[in-house]
């Protein structure tokens, strides 16, 4: 219904096409590092993929908002992988691997993860967590991301930013209804229902 989605959707979706085209997938999830003090301990609330293409293991992830990944990573460590955006590598700390990005000349870490099968019924109750918990991010704040040639998008409530692969970046803050509504439909390509309290809502967020 073109109404986008978070890992659990985006990456189930993913997965349904996967197994449907003949690949063998291994469901995972991670502990959000992003933009966290080092030594923070998250809940699994992250999903992601691990894919066997060939005989050999990819991570695909197409759920991790402004980072998302735009091209499977192989499952070997250190080393620098160039995508259609960001240089991405994983590294390891003991049996966990930890997916770090190139960012601002520095690596940053994403999320950690090992490779411990999880269940659908994992995830049913990491999603319960992520959409119904006051401390959840997504409960709170309007959170959208889209990756397109050369840049990335990012919403953040009414603050509108465009990413450039040089580094560059452009912020403007969305002060009315009618322009949050526009960047959703025409930059994010999100089709917004017809419920009775939307506008009400994106007003709070402009407030």
């Amino acid at each position: 219904e073109r109404r986008g989605g978070y890992c659990f959707e985006q990456n189930l979706l993913l997965r349904s096409v996967l197994l449907a085209l003949g690949f063998k997938v291994k469901n995972l999830a991670a502990r959000v590092l992003w933009n966290l003090p080092q030594g923070t301990i998250t809940p699994r609330s992250h999903m992601l993929l691990l894919v066997e293409i060939d005989e050999r293991e990819y991570v695909a992830d197409v759920g991790f908002g402004g980072l998302t990944l735009t091209a499977p990573l192989s499952m070997i460590p250190n080393i620098e992988q160039i995508t259609p955006h960001e240089m991405f590598r994983l590294i390891m700390a003991g049996y966990t691997y930890i997916m770090q990005a190139y960012i601002g000349q520095e690596w940053k870490s994403l999320y950690s993860f090992d490779l411990q099968e999880q269940q659908l019924a994992d995830y049913e109750v990491s999603n319960w967590y992520v959409s119904t918990h006051p401390n959840s991010r997504f409960v709170s704040t309007l959170i959208v991301a889209r990756p397109d040639i050369n840049c990335r998008y990012a919403l953040q409530n009414n603050k509108f930013t465009t990413y450039h692969l040089d580094g560059q970046k452009q912020s403007l803050v969305l002060n009315t209804v009618s322009d949050l509504r526009t960047v959703l439909e025409q930059v994010f390509c999100l089709t917004l229902p017809e419920i009775p309290d939307l506008n009400t809502t994106l007003q709070e967020l402009v407030e």
